[in-house]
């Protein structure tokens, strides 16, 4: 940008035809825009102006720079105009990352009317039960949950809690009985979440405050928390789920919520970006719609 004051300058003082004016227009000395032009006339190797005391004139070589230089002014000024108004403009593509039981149960409900408000962005939303490298990968955002959320260079942003519940059929529970104490899952058949940050130990409230209770091998595990509440359903053990995805189905007589008295501890929702001074209008817009509808809908009145 140093390069283009001195050009700024020149062009002005040819345009009003005076030193004297161009310096008052420009809020310089006119020492200090006189030194301006003779810099650009070193740097360029040839006199732009002929001055005397009583009047100013363009050389040949000053003529041809004034006309490219007003060219090149004029292009780069409507450049960043453009480039302004575009880092407003909700537009282009979106890439956004989230697991794939939130995604199905509680994004896919939003995405809709997130999409209707902009109607010029394109969206890819990639549903995966991993943690994605989010600059290698070439995601704008990404929708954790986690009980602790990992350090890194990234911006996070919480959104809310998902509570974790410990939950069986009925029929699992008629067959085997219902645990009374954490200490007494152990002679039960658990179904384990192997993305888990323990996946061998639940953390469970008791009379003590949160204890983790380690776990027998699980009679099953998977990375994913849909495939948990299908074997669930199917009654082949104890197991935890997200609110998001048990309740429904304990509302519908489906589950049974176990050991309601010693909860887990919650997980909590984060996007997280990677930063940057300038965040893009689509990034930020998608954040905002996110931080406006997602707490009701992790409470199921999205």
């Amino acid at each position: 940008m140093d390069s283009l004051a001195p050009m700024r300058s020149f062009r002005r003082v040819v345009e009003l035809g005076s030193f004297a004016r161009a310096a008052d227009d420009l809020a310089l000395s006119a020492a200090g825009l006189s030194k301006q032009v003779r810099q650009l006339e070193a740097r360029l190797g040839t006199v732009l102006l002929q001055r005397t005391t009583r009047r100013m004139s363009l050389t040949d070589g000053g003529r041809l720079y004034f006309t490219e230089c007003c060219r090149l002014l004029d292009e780069i000024d409507a450049l960043e105009q453009r480039m302004r108004e575009g880092s407003e403009r909700v537009d282009g593509l979106l890439r956004v990352n989230a697991p794939l039981s939130f995604g199905l149960c509680v994004l896919s409900p939003l995405l809709s009317r997130f999409l209707a408000e902009h109607a010029h962005l394109r969206l890819d939303l990639v549903l995966e039960d991993r943690v994605v490298d989010l600059v290698g990968e070439g995601f704008d955002v990404a929708v954790r949950l986690r009980a602790e959320l990992e350090d890194s260079s990234l911006i996070a942003r919480r959104l809310g809690r998902v509570e974790q519940l410990l939950c069986a059929a009925p029929d699992y529970l008629q067959r085997r009985g219902e645990p009374r104490t954490p200490q007494e899952l152990c002679g039960h058949a658990l179904l384990g979440y192997s993305l888990s940050q323990s996946p061998r130990a639940w953390r469970l409230q008791d009379t003590d405050g949160e204890r983790d209770f380690a776990l027998p091998a699980p009679r099953a595990a998977a990375n994913n928390s849909l495939l948990l509440r299908d074997l669930l359903l199917d009654g082949h053990g104890i197991g935890s789920l997200p609110a998001f995805v048990a309740r429904p189905q304990i509302a519908a007589g489906r589950l049974r919520e176990v050991l309601p008295r010693h909860r887990q501890a919650p997980r909590q929702v984060h996007t997280v970006y990677a930063t940057g001074r300038h965040l893009p209008a689509k990034v930020r817009a998608f954040l905002d719609f996110l931080a406006a509808h997602l707490p009701a809908a992790l409470d199921g009145d999205g």
